[in-house]
């Protein structure tokens, strides 16, 4: 494949007309190497039938160099050979940094098309049913505590189960507990496991696996998602080998929802605790899929026979990270898939379209908090105006303020929108830097040095546990009466039984931060919708993504 990325690379520099005039000194600086080397790689292409190459003698002599083939046809190649050896990553690097042609991106995505979904092969007299899907972001670990990508909560879904899950118009459903009870004060929960469940090595699960799931969620130095709500608990004790108690600060009414997350699956205690951080490349749970390789750009699940709510019709989903997109796809997507346009196009029977109910919510928040121009209301409001796209922009010689350079933090996700945001304020002479960091430094103190936070708020089957998580992570950012005031509405909404009086509390807060211009919306979107071939039973998970446990293809499609 090293090749390839060098023929794009010369057809990069130098494509065009189909004869091109070179020196060996243009080669050399062409490809980063030797004299001696280039001359290598050019008569390994005319060997390939690449090229033709007619040099000239003499240093500084131009010689003739012919293309024979098509940018496109190599980086096709290219491709195909990446996925068979299993190193897409590097091939797809190669094609987005060298090749030039726009039509690439179209050849690239029609063979995708056949090479991704359904494929069916007979292996010792059995067809094995095999989906293969490309996902938007690389695996980075599995391991539910540390997880923070869509698409690896997205897997870890399918390897590991919580104690209870969600099941759309039922709501919350039993999981690995068949059942529950929740005393008077609903400060102590009980849960009942199911007998003989197993977990892909064979151990059976049991209370201790559960209790140390919880344990880990509660001692963690790390900041997560939800840790406003697992934070909360004060005692986990295994009863007996299938019965857990869970006991809470203060009754919660986010608490039993939360454990329909993938952030509080349950993991087997023996297993994590001999292999530390090495379990979030190699898990191992109770779900539908068994993980059997997962690599840089590689992901493979095989079905687990004995999963205690019944065998998935699928057998193997093999996953791959695909860095590539086609213009209409934003980096911050928040579908775990690559969203396949128009493949109807080619054959309009073959393809479904898969959507759900999702969408996400973006938005810039001010921080208060610190000491500077942003804690002046008519500022904030002046400047949160100009994000207005029909507020006209002032003539362009216009004198920049003297609120100095607004800091914006965010992270990789969203920098096209915080960059952005800089862009309209500076049309309007507010000067802006933006600093683009981790998830994981995100959390930390990057916010509150900041004067603008740019924020994402996926609104699916779990939005107000988001919603709980955002504006307690949200008032650490604001002025004393603003925290104290969405602190007390927060202690409301966590005691609340009702969901919908819940909901009228967020939007209480939403009102004011917007009233207080502390909040400015900047879009909301659907999820994308994505295309699969021709498939049946699609459900979706509380996140909004495809239950692949219960996907079948029909015979023949």
């Amino acid at each position: 494949m090293k090749l390839h990325s060098q023929f794009l690379m010369l057809h990069s520099h130098h494509g065009g007309p189909a004869e091109i005039s070179i020196t060996l000194d243009e080669l050399a600086a062409t490809f980063n190497c030797t004299h001696r080397n280039a001359l290598h790689i050019v008569h390994k292409m005319a060997g390939q039938d690449w090229i033709t190459w007619t040099p000239s003698r003499g240093r500084g002599k131009r010689s003739k160099l012919v293309f024979l083939v098509e940018a496109e046809d190599i980086a096709l190649q290219s491709m195909k050979q990446a996925i068979s050896s299993k190193d897409i990553g590097s091939a797809i690097e190669g094609i987005r940094g060298h090749a030039r042609s726009s039509s690439l991106q179209d050849t690239l995505q029609g063979w995708l098309l056949t090479y991704f979904g359904h494929h069916s092969e007979i292996r010792s007299n059995k067809v094995i049913d095999t989906l293969r899907l490309p996902v938007t972001q690389k695996l980075h670990t599995l391991d539910p505590l540390y997880m923070n990508l869509l698409a690896e909560s997205f897997v870890s879904s399918h390897v590991f189960d919580g104690l209870v899950g969600r099941s759309g118009e039922r709501g919350i459903v039993p999981g690995l507990a068949h059942a529950w009870d929740v005393d008077d004060s609903r400060t102590e929960w009980t849960f009942h496991l199911r007998k003989e469940v197993l977990f892909h090595h064979g151990k059976v699960l049991s209370a201790e696996d559960v209790v140390y799931s919880l344990q880990r969620l509660m001692q963690t130095p790390q900041r997560t998602l939800y840790s406003s709500i697992f934070k909360e608990i004060t005692g986990v004790e295994a009863l007996n080998t299938t019965t857990v108690r869970i006991v809470l600060r203060n009754p919660n009414e986010l608490f039993l929802p939360f454990l329909c997350t993938s952030r509080a699956a349950v993991v087997p205690r023996e297993l994590v605790s001999a292999t530390g951080s090495a379990f979030g490349r190699r898990p191992v749970g109770t779900g539908p899929f068994k993980l059997v390789e997962l690599n840089e750009d590689l992901c493979v699940l095989e079905v687990f026979p004995y999963y205690y709510q019944g065998r998935a019709h699928i057998d193997r989903v093999e996953i791959l990270h695909v860095p590539i997109g086609n213009g209409q796809i934003q980096p911050d997507t928040v579908s775990a898939f690559h969203i396949i346009h128009n493949p109807s196009a080619g054959d309009s029977s073959s393809w479904s379209q898969i959507h759900s109910e999702s969408c996400v919510r973006k938005f810039v928040t001010c921080n208060t908090k610190k000491n500077g121009p942003l804690s002046d209301p008519l500022l904030r409001a002046d400047i949160l105006s100009c994000l207005n796209e029909t507020t006209p922009a002032p003539v362009p010689d216009f004198q920049v303020t003297q609120t100095g350079v607004l800091q914006i933090a965010t992270i990789p996700q969203y920098l096209g929108d915080a960059e952005h945001i800089a862009s309209r304020l500076l049309r309007h002479g507010y000067a802006c830097s933006v600093l683009a960091v981790s998830p994981e430094e995100f959390k930390g103190p990057v916010r509150l040095q900041a004067d603008l936070i740019v924020f994402s708020l996926l609104r699916d089957q779990d939005e107000q546990l988001r919603l709980f998580d955002l504006y307690t992570t949200l008032s650490q950012h604001v002025d004393p009466g603003t925290r104290a005031d969405i602190e007390g509405t927060l202690n409301l909404i966590s005691r609340e039984p009702d969901p919908a009086s819940r909901t009228g509390s967020f939007t209480r807060i939403e009102d004011k931060l917007t009233r207080d211009h502390q909040l400015y919306i900047l879009y909301e979107k659907p999820v994308q919708t994505a295309y699969l071939p021709s498939v049946r039973g699609v459900t979706f998970n509380s996140q909004g993504w495809v239950d692949l446990r219960h996907l079948w293809f029909p015979r023949g499609m």
